[in-house]
């Protein structure tokens, strides 16, 4: 792949860059603003290079209509005041690649940054027909003389302005990119050991993949969250009320029957009669969960062996909460792999999504842990063995 610095002299030149922008928002008010903070060294290298740079970016799911609840109006001013110390002005267009954005590009000047409106607004960018996702990568590619792929948490879709764009224009990834990729392939390739897996988060099925690669790669797979239930119950334990997939406790039992000792679940849990911040809260046996209850979180005896198989280990990767870490009383699991996490000497790799979120929310500073992945779901296809349509791209001429 390409990176900036090989796209040669780009004082003038128009570039158009796929940055991952879709952060949580509120009433206009940002939850979380680290993936706006993750995109602005790719930012400011083109605009202190000289040149005109037009931001193409998502937020949320408005299904290809122009929905104001999901316009990125707060996250162009969110950029502005983020950029004001680097001298770098921001714009917003008020549409996708239409008026708006035509005559924003043309009064754009060298070091300026301009946002677009939401790209989902438009249905070409999502669409399965090739040639609606083609017209709107030529709209997008009429506006600029360069494309700079710089959303990681996007390059696992093949989207107008993710793949599509890329193959009309001189292209590059950017430095975000470039970084992901770099600590993925640390984590595949040749792994320093002890390597530690932890999986939670609700679901097994969003899971099984990477949990079907990383067996024979990872030392240990740690599980927990709301898929640890369909392991206990695989195991014939009663679960009550908690989360469980049904249709998965055959492939479960498999992977029990594999994996040995690699594979540790939780030995107690934290259950309550309901999903309810202020539901009364009690430790049980792993083996012995209450018909009327249902678990929220990992034991404490649980997050005391986590933490230290963890901290223990020479590389980690980490997907997906041990619970309910937006209630108090259902995010001890969760603080604890995040401590140990900032405690191991090797990688520690915060894959993305809701354990990004839950660190920062939890009050865990970005700089504590090696790496906190910009992409969730384009992080686990990369750890499943799959090709990224959105990398692959990048290594065409």
């Amino acid at each position: 792949m390409k990176k900036i610095d090989d796209l040669g002299d780009l004082a003038g030149q128009r570039v158009l860059v796929r940055s991952d922008l879709n952060v949580p928002i509120k009433n206009d008010v940002i939850g979380d603003d680290g993936r706006i903070r993750a995109s602005l060294p790719t930012l400011v290298k083109l605009s202190k290079a000289g040149a005109k740079v037009i931001v193409t970016a998502h937020l949320g799911r408005p299904k290809g209509t122009a929905n104001p609840e999901f316009t990125l109006a707060p996250v162009a001013k969110r950029l502005g005041e983020l950029l004001q110390p680097e001298g770098i002005t921001v714009h917003f267009a008020s549409d996708v690649t239409g008026d708006s954005a035509q005559s924003a590009v043309q009064e754009l000047d060298e070091g300026e940054v301009l946002l677009l409106e939401n790209v989902r607004y438009d249905p070409r960018e999502e669409s399965k027909d090739e040639a609606q996702r083609d017209q709107l990568a030529d709209e997008l590619a009429a506006l600029a003389d360069v494309f700079v792929s710089d959303g990681f948490g996007v390059v696992h879709r093949k989207q107008a302005s993710v793949y599509d764009v890329a193959r009309k224009l001189p292209h590059a990834a950017g430095g975000l990119v470039l970084a992901e990729v770099d600590v993925l392939k640390k984590l595949t390739e040749e792994p320093a050991r002890p390597y530690v897996v932890v999986l939670g988060g609700a679901k097994v099925s969003d899971k099984l993949a990477v949990i079907d690669n990383l067996l024979a790669k990872a030392d240990k797979l740690l599980i927990g969250g709301g898929m640890v239930f369909t392991f206990l119950k695989a195991q014939g334990h009663e679960v009550g009320k908690s989360l469980l997939e049904e249709d998965q406790l055959d492939i479960v039992r498999g992977y029990l029957k594999e994996a040995g000792d690699k594979i540790v679940l939780p030995t107690d849990i934290v259950v309550a009669p309901k999903f309810e911040a202020d539901s009364p809260a009690t430790v049980v046996a792993a083996d012995a969960i209450p018909a009327d209850q249902l678990g929220l979180d990992i034991g404490p005896d649980s997050a005391k062996a986590f933490a230290a198989e963890v901290a223990a280990a020479k590389t980690v990767f980490w997907n997906g909460p041990m619970g309910v870490f937006e209630m108090a009383a259902f995010a001890g699991g969760t603080k604890a792999v995040a401590q140990a996490l900032t405690e191991v000497t090797g990688l520690s790799v915060v894959g993305g999504g809701d354990s990004a979120a839950a660190v920062r929310q939890l009050g865990f500073a970005d700089d504590a842990f090696g790496h906190i992945s910009t992409g969730g779901g384009a992080s686990l296809e990369y750890l499943e063995g799959k090709e990224l349509p959105g990398l692959a791209v990048l290594e065409e001429d």
